[in-house]
């Protein structure tokens, strides 16, 4: 009886789902993958693993907080601009450039987030390491592939020929022959400790535990849920108009492990519940040297925030904006509790804290302006796609209240880590960041790189001195920029400047060569609109690029 009674429920989810798919494969998709979640336990309390009861006799190395918020405008911070015009004060994230340094020119690794991850965690280019494209579920990119918005001028492709060569999403990783600033920190006795985000590889030896973290507490996917979306406490905006967001809202879990237990439920918002447990591991290393990892989701899409948060914000008439600005709101809030919690237990002047977003603010959200005064949006090497909020702090061991002025990238943050933990860099390899404490304490002036390289398949970028060069490929287009005297790409003067296309198309052809073929093929390539962000109408003649992935 039980059997015939499964086969009704399966063929009646089969009718349904075939009268549904000529009017919304995204319903559809998303049908399947709900009747796929994973089983999630009731949260559980984490312990800590203590260290010493009493502290060192003699000064030890300083601790070491990276703290890598997701998908956040440069114009977020009230550093910047400020999202809403400025309606959401920042001062937490703020002190940590106002009260140590101002990197007017910090990159990300790429224009998304994993592979940007992958490079800031061992200080190479990813692309010398195979990890080019950020790990996503075949279905997700088939949906992203395969779905234009309403009156798109431009579509975008899905490679279904590509699939059969493509891994299962969480063998997609990290080589384990990389050395991550983990690993490095943990040979020189520091206690590691990761929280919130991982998209580095999800198998067995590919995991937070497995990559030189001690204690892992978060979820090892590009995202998560921040509240149940029917929790009483919880705002949701969602974006129609987005193939992805409609994807994350039906196969996103609520979840989070440690050390790679069962899934179990955190306890409240997300972000609240991350730092909550982060300041535990602060007080439970308070006498010991610790490397922490700070990954929180937000502000990544799904758009969730708490609704003491939004009704904090009722000036904000836009509803999709007040999420976002109240999802920037908590972000802040406990950004200050993690440094209260040091100026508590006597860590603050002793500990170097970076903070950094993994790529520009994202398009798809559908909100102008969060990478004001920057052209283009996540997934672009537009400057929105790659110049992000870049500061760093460490009272004890640099001088504060400076805007230091050449460019740098995550790729600088694993040698500079390193430098402030006398932990020698591994000499089997070439590293292409640089320790930025000799150049912010005046020790050294020249530039720290004369050239940096960004590329996701056929698209690539270069910066050379100040004279930047995009190409993409699939258009047979290249732009170039003066950002010495155009910061905002308005002029591109590729057309007047020939011999500079050449030689720059040259810079790109030689780290060509000194990457290696992507571990995973692009399953998907669409279009990313410049001047306006997703869910406005496309026109013929506006600027676009073609994204792989």
């Amino acid at each position: 009886m039980k059997i015939l009674k499964v086969l009704a429920l399966v063929a009646l989810l089969l009718v349904g789902l075939g009268v549904l798919a000529w009017s919304n494969r995204s319903t559809v998709l998303g049908l399947i993958a709900q009747a796929r979640l994973p089983d999630v336990a009731p949260n559980r309390p984490v312990t800590w693993l203590e260290g010493p009861a009493d502290p060192p006799p003699v000064r030890r190395q300083p601790n070491v907080i990276l703290i890598l918020v997701d998908d956040m405008g440069f114009n977020d911070l009230t550093l910047n601009g400020g999202v809403a015009g400025g309606a959401v004060p920042t001062p937490n994230m703020d002190s940590l450039g106002t009260d140590g340094v101002i990197f007017a020119n910090g990159y990300a690794g790429n224009a998304t987030c994993a592979p940007s991850r992958a490079s800031l965690m061992t200080g190479r280019y990813a692309t010398r390491f195979g990890f080019e494209f950020t790990p996503a579920p075949v279905a997700f990119q088939r949906m992203v592939g395969t779905e234009a918005e309403d009156g798109a001028i431009v579509s975008p492709r899905f490679f279904r020929e590509r699939v059969k060569d493509v891994p299962p999403m969480e063998s997609m990783a990290v080589p384990a022959s990389e050395v991550t600033i983990a690993q490095l920190l943990k040979q020189q006795g520091y206690h590691t400790l990761h929280f919130g985000k991982w998209h580095l590889g999800a198998n067995p030896g590919a995991r937070p535990e497995d990559r030189g973290f001690d204690e892992s507490l978060g979820f090892m996917a590009g995202a998560s849920m921040f509240l149940p979306v029917k929790d009483k406490s919880v705002v949701n905006a969602k974006q129609p108009w987005d193939p992805i967001d409609r994807f994350l809202w039906p196969n996103l879990p609520y979840m989070v492990q440690y050390n790679g237990s069962e899934m179990f439920a955190p306890k409240g918002y997300m972000t609240d519940y991350l730092t909550d447990e982060a300041i535990r591991s602060i007080k439970a290393n308070r006498n010991r040297p610790f490397f922490m990892f700070f990954a929180p989701n937000a502000i990544h899409t799904p758009l969730q925030a708490t609704r003491e948060d939004y009704d904090a914000l009722p000036q904000i008439r836009d509803h999709r904006m007040r999420v976002y600005a109240a999802m920037v709101r908590n972000l802040d809030r406990n950004v200050g509790k993690i440094l209260q919690t040091l100026r508590d237990e006597g860590l603050e002047q002793d500990t170097l804290i970076i903070f950094t977003s993994d790529n520009g603010g994202a398009g798809y959200i559908g909100l102008d302006d969060i990478n004001k005064p920057y052209r283009g949006w996540k997934s672009t090497f537009f400057e929105g796609g790659i110049q992000t909020p870049f500061l760093m702090k460490w009272p004890k061991g640099m001088p504060s209240g400076q805007r230091y002025p050449h460019p740098v990238g995550h790729i600088d943050i694993f040698s500079t880590i390193a430098g402030a933990a006398g932990a020698p860099l591994p000499a089997d390899r070439e590293i292409d960041g640089v320790n930025l404490l000799p150049y912010v304490k005046g020790e050294r002036t020249e530039r720290p790189h004369q050239v940096l390289f960004w590329r996701s398949g056929q698209y690539k970028a270069v910066r050379d001195g100040d004279w930047k060069l995009q190409s993409n490929e699939a258009r047979s287009k290249v732009w170039l920029h003066n950002l010495a005297v155009d910061p905002t790409e308005k002029t591109d003067l590729a057309a007047k400047e020939p011999a500079r296309v050449k030689a720059m198309l040259a810079l790109l052809a030689e780290q060509d060569a000194r990457s290696v073929k992507p571990l995973w093929p692009s399953l998907l390539q669409g279009p990313v609109f410049i001047d306006h962000p997703s869910g406005r109408q496309q026109k013929a003649g506006e600027e676009y690029i073609l994204w792989d992935n």
